[in-house]
């Protein structure tokens, strides 16, 4: 679809939006914000939206001054560009293991009382992934949105009002991959179902810091290394199979019981220097992280020979300085064993887990 002078866009890869004034080469557009100001931003992170957008506040001259500056002679802007003859996407090296992502992100996080909430989907890959994007009540599904995302961008999807939370607490969403122009390796086509906790979307702090959004949002993984997340939502007849088999199980002979072996538990280590440390003072920068690597060397040794036990290193997101280090020494010293992001929903994005093989 071409966009042209007096469209009203939405920004995809932040939040905002305005009207598009003047052309700035073939590639990116001039848009005028609700506070009056013109920035420049490349057409493919421009979605055209209609006038019962609620995004941003209607600024009644942004069509007069956009329509002004077309009829200047000086500026002589193309009527329509297409977008997909303009944009080539960027590979990465980690790109060809999916990762994908939902995200709400709170339209006014200073009032959330009276805010509306942003979703977006999120495509963390070398892919392009058409999607389908639902929700279901009982056994019925609801289309809500449905579309291409290109590789390593997100897309935003819809704009909803705590009214519609009821409506949001079973989502699902089905994906098929593909690249463009080149040979590819093929992905299953997937259909995840999570439960959103609409509690979460009256609390401020379940709207964190992350890597998609300067921010605060709350992120739902929908795929993780290829592999996509569990099925949370469990019907009826499974409810029923397991109250069953509960009942079978208790009915069972005291001695015909055996007790299972308990998994290890998760060890955390937080390598914060505050944690670590009474004080840094009259230490470098290099001094404390390579302190805070001693005693990350240290515990591997120790629980070199548990095989199965899972170590959580907190590392916090800052910089990525520590994270970086830690990876490297996992790619190299200790390539045996496997490693992945915690989880997000109790580290953030601030957490490498390790299992000891």
């Amino acid at each position: 679809m071409g966009i042209k002078i007096g469209d009203k866009i939405r920004f995809l890869n932040s939040v905002g939006g305005g009207i598009v004034t003047k052309y700035k080469g073939k590639d990116s557009v001039w848009v005028e914000d609700q506070d009056g100001f013109e920035v420049p931003i490349f057409i493919h992170e421009c979605v055209v939206v209609g006038e019962q957008d609620t995004f941003m506040p209607k600024n009644p001259y942004a069509k007069q001054k956009a329509e002004e500056k077309a009829n200047d002679p000086i500026i002589q802007p193309r009527q329509t560009v297409q977008v997909a003859s303009t944009y080539k996407p960027e590979e990465t090296k980690e790109g060809d293991r999916m990762n994908v992502w939902l995200a709400y992100l709170p339209t006014d996080p200073k009032a959330l009382s009276q805010s509306k909430y942003e979703a977006y989907f999120i495509n963390e890959s070398n892919y392009y992934l058409y999607f389908n994007y639902m929700t279901r009540a009982n056994n019925s599904y609801t289309l809500r949105c449905s579309g291409t995302v290109e590789p390593n961008t997100k897309i935003f999807l819809e704009e909803f009002g705590k009214e519609s939370l009821n409506d949001l607490e079973q989502v699902c969403v089905q994906l098929i991959a593909f690249k463009k122009d080149k040979p590819f390796a093929l992905k299953n086509p997937a259909s995840i179902e999570i439960r959103l906790d609409t509690v979460k979307f009256y609390k401020v702090h379940s709207f964190r810091e992350n890597d998609f959004f300067e921010e605060d949002a709350l992120i739902y993984p929908l795929i993780r290394q290829d592999v996509p997340e569990k099925q949370t939502l469990v019907s009826v007849e499974k409810l029923k199979e397991a109250m069953f088999e509960k009942v079978a199980l208790d009915r069972q002979p005291a001695h015909a019981l055996k007790k299972k072996s308990s998994a290890p538990s998760v060890i955390e280590i937080d390598l914060h220097i505050e944690q670590l440390l009474d004080t840094t003072a009259g230490m470098s920068n290099t001094e404390i992280i390579t302190y805070q690597l001693d005693v990350f060397h240290k515990k591997m040794k120790e629980q070199e020979s548990q095989r199965g036990q899972k170590i959580v290193f907190i590392h916090g997101k800052g910089d990525g300085v520590l994270r970086k280090a830690i990876e490297k020494e996992l790619r190299g010293r200790y390539k045996q064993h496997y490693f992945q992001d915690a989880s997000f929903r109790e580290y953030g994005f601030g957490a490498t887990m390790v299992t000891i093989k």
